[in-house]
């Protein structure tokens, strides 16, 4: 029997020009040749077409928002605002019951209520981020009403799911201090990289002019990193340079536009997804300025196995679920309220090592062993598993 996958996502395809786990792995069902459908169900803008079929041929199923501020986003957790705007996927769904499978991925904890609108043959919860945490760490009434409202909402989803992925082993003890009733069906399977993707020669056309010891953040420029400490970098060491690439997802907020006044500070904006691993080849090292955070102490950061798989050495601060990775030559952690003065010996430590054939191959090799096929028929032999 062919099989139709819902995943509940955090917005619509493109929305940040990004590519999370959530998008790989949906274009990986499409490609199973068990796959009927994958239908990408998300929030989204009023206004926004409910169905539309993606260049990629993945089915994007949209449930509008209350309204367009984003704190009307609470919404998408509570059944009252949602629940009847889920009637044509139920209908297309009941119509294909009998002649296909349907299975629900949630990626994202919104639209609790889901296993009420339909028979699924399975649900599975796929945790990558604590949800209800701020990214800036930032305390405040509102914040407090989200992590109320969104942990309610991811409670009801891991107890309807058959099983739960987490990306780091962090989430997984997470998780079960707040439903230790399902610690047996909670894995933990880390992020990995597109490693062909990174493959490219290193003496292609350069994007960008190079001078002296580049370093750099590829991804979503977001609150949770820590721009006063890269300021202070920028400060220090002048005649090096700091490469920024990525969407801004700050808002324009004031500590990110004052980073943008220093002279060595690169900010490229978004770029095409077929220009990162380009980019990537641009620097001397990869760098990861996570603030210290409990949203950040649970996560798993994509782009630690896509510098590795380019063939770049990384420094990353307050990620404690990259902590097995740390070797010499290959990643130096962080940790803590880290200063200007020892992130800077990190990265002139690695520099000595950077273009070093031995540890290049090295990098590869970890980061090779961690490609998304790999980890996601890991996954895919988990859920026949428990369907049968």
């Amino acid at each position: 029997m062919r099989t139709i996958h819902v995943i509940v996502a955090t917005g619509v395809w493109d929305l940040d020009n990004l590519t999370y786990r959530r998008h790989r792995f949906a274009e990986f069902l499409q490609k199973q040749q068990e796959t009927e459908e994958v239908i990408w169900l998300c929030p989204g803008k009023k206004q926004t077409p409910e169905v539309t079929k993606l260049e990629n041929g993945i089915y994007q199923w949209v449930i509008s928002d209350l309204g367009n501020h984003k704190a009307q986003r609470f919404a998408r957790f509570i059944p009252l605002f949602y629940q009847k705007k889920l009637r044509g996927l139920s209908n297309y769904l009941a119509e294909k019951k009998g002649s296909c499978s349907v299975k629900l991925w949630y990626t994202y904890p919104a639209f609790p209520s889901l296993h009420k609108i339909f028979t699924w043959d399975q649900i599975v919860y796929d945790c990558s981020d604590l949800w209800a945490e701020q990214l800036s760490g930032k305390f405040s009434i509102l914040s407090y009403f989200k992590q109320k409202v969104i942990d309610q909402s991811e409670q009801k989803i891991v107890g309807k799911a058959s099983y739960i992925i987490c990306t780091s082993s962090f989430l997984k003890e997470e998780l079960i201090s707040r439903t230790p009733a399902y610690r047996n069906k909670i894995y933990t399977y880390e992020n990995g990289v597109e490693y062909r993707l990174f493959q490219k020669q290193e003496n292609s056309e350069p994007l960008i002019e190079k001078d002296g010891l580049t370093i750099g953040y590829i991804g979503g420029i977001k609150p949770k990193l820590d721009f006063a400490l890269i300021q202070e970098i920028a400060q220090k060491r002048k005649e090096w340079s700091i490469l920024l690439v990525g969407p801004d997802g700050t808002n324009s907020s004031q500590a990110f536009m004052e980073l943008l006044k220093a002279p060595n500070i690169r900010w490229t904006g978004s770029v095409p997804r077929n220009q990162v691993a380009d980019y990537m080849q641009m620097l001397d090292i990869g760098i990861m300025p996570y603030k210290d955070t409990s949203y950040n102490k649970a996560i798993f950061p994509l782009k630690l196995f896509e510098f590795l798989a380019a063939g770049k050495p990384v420094i990353g601060m307050n990620l404690p679920s990259t902590r097995e990775y740390a070797e010499e030559g290959v990643y130096e952690l962080l940790q803590g309220k880290v200063e200007a003065d020892p992130f800077i010996q990190a990265c002139e430590k690695m520099a000595n090592s950077a273009d070093n054939q031995k540890w290049k191959e090295r990098r590869k090799q970890l980061a090779k062993e961690k490609d998304w096929e790999i980890i996601f028929q890991e996954i895919i032999h988990i859920n026949k598993e428990t369907s049968m």
